[in-house]
């Protein structure tokens, strides 16, 4: 692929958040003045690779603010499911049809909105040829294996572990029929490249930062808020 090739980025966003413990779901929580959905698809919309984005959401969704663009790209929603895979399908599904299955797609965690724009360009540009890829990064901790009762039983090995992370990055066809399968065997994918890994392909891992973290918990909101702030050109206080 051309490395000025423009991709639709899908955003699953239907989930609850319920560890997060707030009021609404997790994804609109404030995080400055916008809600944390609304500053990653800010950070996704200011990627050149970006073409538009496709915004999965729960049938019931009370809050979300229909955007219908963002810097002249076009947003679009979809009804999602209760698993993300089911959302990530959905949203695939969705998609205008001037993107083909042979087309490469993104797909980004609603509750990352720390990634930087650089690591989008880098995937796009490493995971084309490669035929698909994610952003990861490199285990740098010790590893200890548990028992129940929390007991350490081991320390594995951390060489050649990574942290999986967003955009995941694949042809738009191949993601459909890996996720469909995964589906049809009762199999719960907890992201992109697992049912890539279910069909026979092995997506490339791209290094990426540290700082593109998942808003979990109220803590991961501060750092996010702290990250968000030390960016000039994503100012915590517009």
């Amino acid at each position: 692929m051309a490395a000025s090739e423009q991709l639709w980025c899908v955003v699953p966003a239907a989930g609850r958040g319920a560890r997060f413990g707030a009021g609404r779901p997790k994804q609109y929580v404030e995080l400055g003045t916008r809600s944390l959905l609304v500053r990653t698809l800010e950070r996704l919309a200011a990627c050149d690779h970006v073409a538009g984005l496709m915004v999965v959401l729960a049938a019931d969704d009370a809050y979300w603010p229909g955007i219908a663009e963002f810097g002249g790209k076009p947003v679009r929603t979809t009804i999602g499911a209760s698993e993300r895979c089911g959302s990530v399908l959905a949203g695939l599904r969705a998609l205008p049809d001037s993107v083909s299955d042979a087309s490469f797609v993104l797909v980004h965690d609603a509750a990352r909105p720390c990634v930087p724009v650089a690591d989008i360009g880098r995937l796009v540009e490493q995971a084309g040829p490669a035929g698909g890829g994610l952003l990861a990064a490199p285990l740098r901790d010790t590893l200890k294996l548990a028992d129940a009762a929390a007991r350490v039983v081991a320390t594995e090995p951390r060489e050649a572990r990574w942290r999986a992370l967003t955009p995941q990055m694949f042809r738009r066809g191949e993601l459909v029929v890996a996720l469909e399968r995964a589906e049809r065997d009762g199999v719960t994918v907890t992201d992109e490249a697992m049912a890539m890994e279910r069909a026979g392909h092995r997506p490339l891992l791209v290094e990426g930062s540290e700082s593109n973290i998942k808003v979990t918990t109220r803590a991961d909101l501060a750092l996010a808020q702290y990250l968000l702030s030390r960016d000039s050109s994503f100012g915590i206080g517009d």
